[in-house]
């Protein structure tokens, strides 16, 4: 029996990748990866319906730093869909040689996403991973040239798909002819993928080229204000926020709150001076029940240091000026 190691990220694609291995009696095995972009629980939750082992692998910081600068560039908005592929492939390919896996697959269906599914970018995301010759394709793979493990008899070529284009009609009658029910629908998952995201994201380069796995985490946390060009305050939206803003807060962060009114947590990120920390007093000010008042006491907190600065509430409408959408 050969055994294979495939991607999985939770969605009808991978999941039918997988069982058409499985149903042709092939150990299959499946990774998910984790990373501020996307997470792991679709693929667990496919996993334990499938009754397939999964790894899941974090792999945070690599991949940010990747995504600063993909060999292949970005696809619409801040998606490097090849190189992030191609790494998730090598990195597989590391567990399989360590683990005795005969070969990796994926999801993948020819021409479902022009730019990073047609046959050249298949090719170079195998290619730049180091794998070639050792990806199957189970979706599309009589539609593309025979691979080794074909040749070898390792999977039954007869037995595997000829999927191709955008269309899912024949995706979910497999998935009901082999009993797969209440998958997730198509798309999404990737914040790579999102408009508003990678705006944010696209900022915080341009401004912290040495951004961490936690400033990405701050960006997907209430709203976002460019202070100045070497700082930027994260304000909370609702108390749920404002607790994960204190949790992820790190030393050589500021943390500011009113002193006397209910309202949002701030945090000041990057490498603010007196100008911008005074600046994001305001803004923490504008947006609590002081919004009204000619001055409001803000609390500043860095470790255990503390001091209270006075500030006029900034207007709203002058916040918005200061915005990262």
């Amino acid at each position: 029996m050969s055994k294979a190691l495939g991607l999985l990220s939770g969605g009808l694609d991978s999941s039918l990748a997988a069982l058409a291995l499985k149903r042709q009696e092939v150990e299959v095995t499946c990774i998910a990866f984790v990373t501020p972009f996307f997470g792991s629980a679709k693929a667990e939750k496919a996993a334990r319906k499938m009754d397939i082992p999964l790894i899941v692998k974090p792999i945070g910081e690599v991949h940010l730093e990747m995504v600063k600068n993909p060999h292949y560039g970005y696809g619409k908005n801040l998606n490097p869909c090849i190189d992030c592929h191609a790494m998730m492939f090598r990195i597989a390919g590391e567990i399989m040689a360590k683990q005795g896996f005969d070969f990796l697959f994926s999801g993948e269906v020819l021409g479902q996403r022009p730019m990073s599914q047609n046959l050249s970018a298949l090719q170079a995301v195998a290619k730049h991973s180091g794998m070639a010759g050792r990806i199957l394709r189970p979706m599309s793979a009589r539609l593309l040239p025979e691979t080794p493990m074909e040749n070898a008899g390792l999977v039954d070529r007869s037995r595997l798909l000829d999927i191709q284009g955008r269309s899912r009609r024949r995706q979910a009658e497999f998935a009901e002819a082999w009993g797969l029910i209440d998958y997730p629908p198509s798309g999404g998952g990737c914040l790579l993928t999102e408009k508003s995201f990678s705006g944010r994201l696209r900022d915080l380069f341009a401004h912290q080229p040495e951004a961490t796995v936690t400033d990405v985490e701050l960006l997907k946390l209430g709203r976002q204000f460019r202070l100045s060009p070497n700082a930027r305050l994260t304000l909370g939206r609702d108390q749920g926020s404002n607790e994960k803003i204190k949790g992820i807060a790190r030393p050589t962060d500021i943390l500011l709150r009113s002193a006397s009114f209910t309202g949002p947590l701030g945090l000041v990120s990057g490498r603010p001076e007196a100008t911008d920390l005074e600046l994001a007093a305001a803004v923490v000010a504008a947006y609590g029940k002081g919004q009204d008042e000619a001055q409001v006491e803000i609390l500043l907190l860095q470790g255990n240091v503390q001091r209270l600065q006075a500030v006029a509430p900034r207007p709203r409408e002058a916040c918005q000026d200061l915005r990262i959408d």
